[in-house]
C-alpha cells in the first residue's frame, strides 16, 4: 500500500471516528478542572497569568522594548500562543498510549487517534490564547485586518508537524519510558532557543541561518506576519517549502515509526 493509499485511509478513519474524538478531546479537556471552584474558568486564567507574569518580567524588569513600533505584551503573545500549543501536543501525546492502555487492549480500538484526540484538545484550549491577543491588539488600537485568517494557514502545518512527532514519541514511550522526560528537556531547550522572547535580527546571519531551520520558528514568524505584520505567506516561498517538506517527512516517518511498532502495544501495556 503506497503513502497515498494510506493517507487516505487515514482521513477516512478521521471522518469515521470523529464523533469519537471529539467526545474524547472534550473529556479531556474537562478533565483537567473536574473538582475546582472556577472550573473551566481557569482556561482563562492560566493563559492571562502566564502572560502576565512573562510581559512583566521582559517589560518591566528587563525593560524590553517595543518590537518595531509593537507594543511588546502583543509581540510576545503572538509568540507564545503557538509555541505553547505545540509543546501541549507533544506533552501530552507522549504519554498517549500508555495512559490510555485500557483502550488499546480492545482490539476493535485505533489507537493512532489518539495523538489526534490531543491536538482537538490543545486547539479547544488555544482559542483562549487567541481570544487574549485579539483583545490585547484591540487594547492597543492596532490594526485589524483580513491577514488575521492566515494564522489558520500557520495552524495547519503546525498541526501537520506535531502529529508526525506525536506519533514517534507516543508509540516509542511504550517501549521506552525515558523518551517522556527526553521530550521534557527537549521542549524546555527548544523553549528558549527559539526567538519568542527576543529578536532573531539581534544575530548574526550565520546564527540566524542556523535558528531558522527549527519548523517552529516558521510558525511562530507566521502568527506575528498574520497579526502584526500583514506578511503573506508566499512572501517567503523557499522557506515555506523548506518546512513543508521537513513536516511532511516528519509526519511520514511518525506514521511509519507508529505503524510498526503498533501491534506489540498490548503486549508490552
Amino acid at each position: 500500500m503506497g503513502i497515498t493509499e494510506k493517507l487516505v485511509n487515514f482521513v477516512k478513519l478521521l471522518h469515521g471516528q470523529r464523533q469519537l474524538i471529539w467526545t474524547m478531546a472534550r473529556r479531556e479537556v474537562a478533565s483537567d478542572y473536574i473538582g475546582s471552584f472556577l472550573g473551566s474558568i481557569w482556561t482563562f486564567v492560566r493563559p492571562l497569568v502566564m502572560i502576565g507574569v512573562f510581559w512583566f518580567v521582559f517589560s518591566v524588569g528587563f525593560k524590553a522594548k517595543p518590537m518595531n513600533d509593537v507594543p511588546f505584551v502583543v509581540w510576545l503573545t503572538a509568540g507564545i500562543a503557538p509555541w505553547f500549543v505545540f509543546a501541549d501536543i507533544i506533552n501530552g501525546s507522549t504519554t498517549s498510549i500508555v495512559n490510555n492502555a485500557n483502550l488499546i487492549k480492545k482490539t476493535l480500538f485505533q489507537s493512532q487517534i489518539l495523538p489526534v484526540v490531543k491536538i482537538v484538545s490543545c486547539l479547544m484550549t488555544h482559542t483562549v490564547f487567541l481570544f487574549i491577543l485579539i483583545g490585547l491588539i484591540l487594547l492597543q488600537r492596532m490594526a485589524f485586518s483580513l491577514y488575521f485568517l492566515q494564522f489558520f494557514y500557520y495552524l495547519a502545518g503546525l498541526c501537520v508537524f506535531a502529529l508526525g512527532i506525536a506519533w514517534m514519541v507516543s508509540a516509542l514511550h511504550v517501549f521506552l519510558r525515558d523518551v517522556g522526560q527526553l521530550i521534557g528537556v527537549i521542549l524546555q531547550v527548544g523553549f528558549w532557543m527559539t526567538p519568542i522572547f527576543w529578536d532573531i535580527n539581534l544575530m548574526s546571519p550565520r546564527i540566524q541561518f542556523i535558528l531558522k531551520l527549527n519548523p517552529i520558528y516558521y510558525i511562530i514568524q507566521g502568527y506575528r506576519d498574520s497579526f502584526i505584520s500583514f506578511v503573506p505567506f508566499w512572501h517567503h516561498p523557499l522557506y515555506t517549502l523548506y518546512f513543508w517538506g521537513v513536516s511532511v517527512a516528519i509526519l511520514v516517518t511518525g506514521a511509519l515509526v507508529f505503524q510498526k511498532l503498533k501491534p506489540q502495544f498490548a503486549d508490552v501495556l
